[in-house]
């Protein structure tokens, strides 16, 4: 599936997701959202920031990110936190 077409993926990330390699839904979901995320702000955007992460997190899993469970978003947090 293009990635235009996943829940949370707007024109900017899904350039930056493009830059990094990831080029539709199957290889998000390969490579996970927690390394796309690295990939993307040690490459691309340096800024990028704890909302992105969840945005590509309910992507993969096919969720607009509001949607994602609370124990997920902890976990989303705590990746953040230790990665930022």
């Amino acid at each position: 599936m293009d990635l235009k077409y996943l829940p949370n993926i707007g024109p900017v990330l899904a350039a930056n997701l493009q830059k990094i390699g990831i080029e539709n839904a199957e290889t998000l979901r390969t490579v996970g959202p927690e390394e796309a995320w690295l990939r993307i702000r040690l490459e691309v955007d340096a800024g990028a920031c704890l909302h992105q992460l969840q945005a590509l997190a309910g992507a993969a899993e096919g969720l607009p990110k509001k949607e994602l469970t609370p124990e997920r978003k902890a976990e989303l947090k705590q990746f953040f936190e230790t990665h930022k």
